[in-house]
C-alpha cells in the first residue's frame, strides 16, 4: 500500500484535482468515499472561504503528534465537517497508521 500523507491530500487540493484528494482522505482516515468526498469538498470550500484555513488545518498534525484522540477529532470535525461518532473513528483511524 502506497505510504499516503496529508501533503498528498494537500498537494490534490491545490492541484484541483478533488477526486485524488477524497481518495486520498478515503485511505487515510479509512472513511468510506461518499464520507471522503463531503470531507474533501468542505475542505476545500473552507480553504477558498478564509485564507487562514490552511493554517489552523495545520493544526491537526500537532494533534496527531501528541497523541491527543479528543484534539485529533475535534481537528477533522472543524476541518472535515466529519461528526462526532464518524470524527472519533477516523482519529483512531489515523492515530493507528501513524503510531
Amino acid at each position: 500500500m502506497e505510504n499516503l500523507t496529508f501533503r498528498d491530500f494537500a498537494g490534490a487540493i491545490m492541484g484541483g484535482d478533488v477526486i485524488k484528494a477524497a481518495s486520498v482522505l478515503e485511505a487515510l482516515l479509512s472513511v468510506d468515499g461518499t464520507v471522503a468526498t463531503r470531507a474533501t469538498a468542505h475542505f476545500a470550500a473552507s480553504m477558498k472561504a478564509d485564507p487562514s484555513f490552511m493554517m489552523r488545518a495545520m493544526g491537526l498534525r500537532g494533534a496527531v503528534e501528541r497523541r491527543d484522540v479528543g484534539e485529533v477529532a475535534r481537528q477533522l470535525e472543524g476541518c472535515f465537517a466529519l461528526g462526532g461518532d464518524e470524527a472519533r473513528a477516523a482519529a483512531s483511524a489515523l492515530l493507528a497508521r501513524y503510531p
